[in-house]
């Protein structure tokens, strides 16, 4: 029903990270101190865009023009600085010239103080006014960061100094470009991890539990292993794009320290990152890890670094000693560019230190409270209610006889499944949200449906309960009021649970559940058609044309008789059916 929007969900990794380039709309006011686009990839080093400006010196209330050009780029950040201090704030405000090529930032909470690009397409050219402050330092120097594709892209371009007429000469620059950080030496995996030291030496999460990535390539295999003061980490599954995992305080995206191995150009990028909300990855630096190495092998990703347990003053990176969710995904990647994960992530069931005691642990896919919702609504719409429906149409003549409270046997039996159907259905209905804490906005339909179903589930009996007797006036208005609402509850429940097996948070195998939905929709449907069709040969063979009462009798008798029996038989068959049906759906349900 109030499916999570996932568990990620959850751990969404989605299309695009934050940074120049993946923000096509130039928002980019998060890079506006360092001017470093989060790609985690390393900036050119000798930029081929050209940064000049229309005259050298100024006064305040100036206009200065600036002008980028060069090779076609997608984007860029402008920014004016002090000559004498590049790493302080922006300086002045900007007048922009092409509204269709770059738009004004406030950054560092002052407005227009920084330029960027309107959209990713191409462009050879950019101008823009620069206004200069009453307060305006005596040395000026304009900044910008360029981007021609996502893992080409050079920072903070420098222009000339422009200084006031009479400010002392200018001779003291700072380094005006961003040094290059050395990365950190990655080396080459010849062989696969071995699980064999799991629950010895290391802290171990496999899927399939008790799987050796030495020889299942299917096997996904994260594990930690502790010496001294750092933490060896190794994981490694099949992906054609990236594998990650990441810990969390909750079972829920957002706040986590994440660490990604992105497939690219036949090779294995480590990176760091963290999440901050339902939003995109940050890319953070790899200066934090050591001993990087990876492979690639028929379609297995691999990769495995060493970090600190502690990392004083590195607010995005946790403390290893203490006690977390641990998410395992992974999905596609273009150009270096993580895509959101292809299926829900793995997650542990409880919180585990990882420099503890060693472990050997699985996870799931999907809550447990999940699952007990689909096995719940599975039970009450695939088998009480259907088996409700079939002996309130069929059987009254079967089970006519009264049977405890002086009621006719099919009644008693019809009304159980049906109470029965309501109280699974409000049990189920509870649960989504006590997992989510709340309404889910991210499962579609669903959860409207499923209110929709859970109010006729409780007005439905009430109605029964206001039945009237049998020759009484309004006794037919009420016979096709408690089809109609019955019917249409069945209808909604069943779109209901179609949507439901698509919901990432339950991630139902596919298409198989799809097929076995169809199939228990045609069985229903099917002995539905085949008790209709008996009953009406049956009222034929009935039929009696001759006036001999005896006759009339003998046949009746005999035809009921072998009716009933066929009926039986078919509800047998039926029932037989159903469990079936929910034996598939808990078996996938419970490999989750």
């Amino acid at each position: 029903m109030a499916s999570p929007g996932c568990a990620l969900s959850a751990f969404m990794l989605l299309w695009l990270m934050r940074s120049v380039v993946n923000y096509p709309n130039g928002k980019v006011t998060q890079s506006c101190d360092g001017m470093i686009p989060q790609h985690g990839h390393s900036p050119q080093s000798e930029p081929i865009h050209r940064l000049t400006v229309s005259d050298r010196t100024f006064r305040p209330g100036d206009k200065i023009e600036v002008t980028l050009s060069g090779p076609p780029f997608k984007g860029f950040l402008l920014e004016a600085r002090d000559a004498e201090r590049l790493s302080g704030p922006p300086i002045g405000s900007f007048t922009v010239i092409d509204s269709q090529v770059s738009q004004l930032l406030t950054c560092e909470d002052v407005q227009e103080s920084a330029v960027s690009h309107r959209s990713s397409s191409k462009k050879t050219e950019m101008r823009v006014y620069w206004n200069a402050p009453s307060s305006a330092p005596n040395h000026v120097q304009f900044l910008v960061t360029v981007v021609e594709k996502y893992k080409i892209y050079w920072v903070k371009i420098p222009s000339d100094v422009i200084s006031q007429p009479n400010a002392l000469p200018f001779t003291t620059p700072e380094a005006t470009r961003m040094p290059l950080s050395t990365s950190p030496p990655v080396s080459h995996l010849t062989k696969p991890f071995n699980a064999s030291d799991c629950g010895n030496k290391k802290f171990c999460i496999r899927s399939p539990l008790n799987c050796n990535p030495a020889d299942e390539p299917a096997c996904i295999f994260l594990s930690f292993t502790r010496h001294d003061q750092s933490v060896l980490v190794e994981m490694s599954g099949p992906s054609e794009g990236y594998l990650s995992f990441a810990l969390s305080h909750d079972r829920w995206m957002g706040n986590d320290d994440a660490y990604i191995c992105i497939h690219e150009d036949q090779t294995v990028r480590i990176q760091p990152a963290h999440l901050t909300g339902r939003s995109h990855p940050v890319m953070d630096s790899r200066r934090l890890l050591e001993d990087m190495a990876w492979g690639l092998t028929d379609g297995v990703i691999q990769c495995s670094f060493r970090r600190n347990i502690t990392l004083p003053g590195e607010e995005n990176r946790f403390d290893l000693n203490a006690s977390y969710y641990i998410f395992l995904a992974a999905g596609a990647s273009s150009d270096g560019k993580i895509s959101k994960h292809s299926k829900q992530p793995l997650i542990t069931y409880e919180k585990y230190d990882v420099t503890g005691s060693a472990k050997n642990v699985g996870g799931s896919r999907s809550s447990p409270l999940l699952k007990a919702h689909g096995a719940l609504m599975c039970m009450a719409w695939m088998t009480t209610v259907s088996t409700g429906v079939l002996v309130a149409r069929f059987f009254k003549s079967v089970w006519s006889k009264a049977f405890l409270l002086r009621e006719a046997a099919w009644f008693q039996v019809h009304r159980l499944l049906m109470l029965t159907t309501s109280a699974l259905t409000a049990v189920a209905f509870v649960l989504p949200f006590l997992y989510r804490g709340g309404w889910s906005w991210h499962a579609g339909y669903h959860p409207y449906l499923g209110c929709t179903v859970m109010i006729l589930a409780v007005l439905q009996p009430l109605l029964a309960a206001f039945r009237p007797p049998v020759h009484h006036p309004r006794r037919q208005m009420f016979n096709w009021t408690h089809w109609s609402v019955g019917t249409a509850t069945r209808i909604i429940a069943v779109a209901a649970m179609f949507l439901g097996m698509d919901l990432p948070a339950l991630d139902l195998p596919g298409p198989q559940k799809t097929y076995t939905m169809i199939g228990f929709v045609g069985w229903h449907i099917g002995t539905e058609i085949i008790l209709e069709i008996h009953a009406y040969w049956l009222s034929r063979k009935v039929q009696i044309l001759d006036d001999d009462r005896i006759q009339i009798l003998q046949s009746l008798t005999s035809a009921e008789a072998e009716g009933h029996a066929f009926k039986k038989a078919v509800l047998a068959i039926y029932v037989s059916g159903n469990v079936t049906f929910l034996i598939m759906f808990f078996s996938a349900i419970s490999r989750l």
